[in-house]
């Protein structure tokens, strides 16, 4: 078996667990898409465009509360923002991918195909860029089909879906599996723990308008821990 052959199989295999939680949180997506009154078009436009779950479900809300644009569309990139971090911690791996590869990559990069990656690419550091852009491709596989479908079924299906199914709970348990494994530094508990303690304390706000002080104030408390540890290393 070729390298990239192995490679893009331990990405497919790596990223199989994530589908016990993809199908509940498409399932549940398309549900909340539909009661919040988009058509089936609308809510596979949201999945497919924007491919991004959570991002998706605080739009979703605030649309249903009648949010102005602008709000909505900050809060939604603030959820996305770590999307930018993601991309900066696999330039050093996919960055030498041609520019076609790279924007898919873009389109395809999720909690759990980045999840899944940066725990390969640590395990393994010496593979090939082609090994580690056939892992990346390898852990779509499982993950962003299934959530179109996912997606397609929840708003098909609709409120049938009985509540004792409880299909929310897919969206803590995929963070917390998530970005549990990931909290290995002082910098990286303490922006997680700011994150927390500040959405809990300005859930009062309206139009999640805390989640944008909370998302900021963690990646700060996050960056200066991280400039602090460094300034103690050197000296």
């Amino acid at each position: 078996m070729s390298p990239r052959r192995s490679a893009f199989l331990r990405g497919l295999f790596s990223a199989l667990p994530f589908m016990l939680v993809i199908a509940p949180f498409g399932l549940l997506f398309g549900v909340v898409g539909t009661e919040a009154g988009l058509n089936i078009v609308e809510v596979m436009g949201f999945s497919i465009i924007v491919i991004a779950g959570a991002a998706q479900f605080a739009a979703v809300q605030m649309l249903a509360d009648n949010a102005p644009t602008v709000i909505i569309l900050a809060t939604s990139l603030a959820v996305n923002l770590r999307m930018a971090m993601y991309s900066a911690s696999l330039t050093p791996h996919l960055g030498q991918a041609p520019v076609g590869l790279r924007a898919l990559m873009a389109y395809c990069l999720v909690d759990q195909t980045y999840a899944a990656a940066m725990i390969d690419y640590e395990k393994n550091p010496h593979q090939s860029p082609g090994e580690k852009i056939a892992f990346f491709f390898g852990a779509v596989l499982p993950v962003c089909p299934l959530w179109y479908v996912a997606t397609y079924v929840g708003a098909q299906v609709g409120t049938a879906i009985p509540p004792e199914f409880a299909l929310d709970f897919a969206v803590p348990i995929t963070f917390l599996a998530m970005i549990a494994p990931m909290l290995r530094t002082v910098a990286h508990v303490a922006a997680a723990g700011v994150s927390i303690a500040l959405s809990l304390a300005l859930a009062f706000v309206p139009y999640n308008g805390g989640l944008l002080v909370a998302a900021a104030a963690a990646m700060a408390t996050g960056a200066w821990i991280e400039a602090w540890t460094d300034r103690r290393r050197a000296t």
